[in-house]
């Protein structure tokens, strides 16, 4: 496995994403991350694995279609960014860092 600088996997994973399906999603232990664009998926694994102490079995990610934006008479596009769906162990979980107080 290559060995990645632990300085660089950290600035890789900018925020967790929670909204609706990503809850529903947790419910078979698979976590969404809003990730870099130029993040590659064993980055996105030993970026997770480092920063959450857990076990990655698969990483997913995905790079949506960009949304017009209008700014009174000047159009433009909202900015890139990939979402990445992480599927942890069966022993691992991220339940108590999502939500302290379950």
């Amino acid at each position: 496995m290559t060995e990645y600088n632990p300085r660089d996997l950290v600035d890789l994973v900018i925020r967790p994403i929670v909204t609706e399906k990503a809850t529903m999603l947790m419910e078979k232990n698979q976590y969404t991350f809003d990730v870099k664009p130029k993040a590659t998926k064993p980055e996105i694994k030993a970026a997770i694995e480092y920063i959450f102490n857990v076990k990655v079995k698969s990483v997913n990610t995905i790079i949506p279609p960009r949304k017009k934006k209008r700014m009174g008479r000047f159009t433009g596009f909202k900015p890139r960014y990939k979402k990445a769906v992480v599927t942890l162990s069966p022993d691992d979980s991220l339940q108590s860092i999502f939500f302290p107080d379950v």
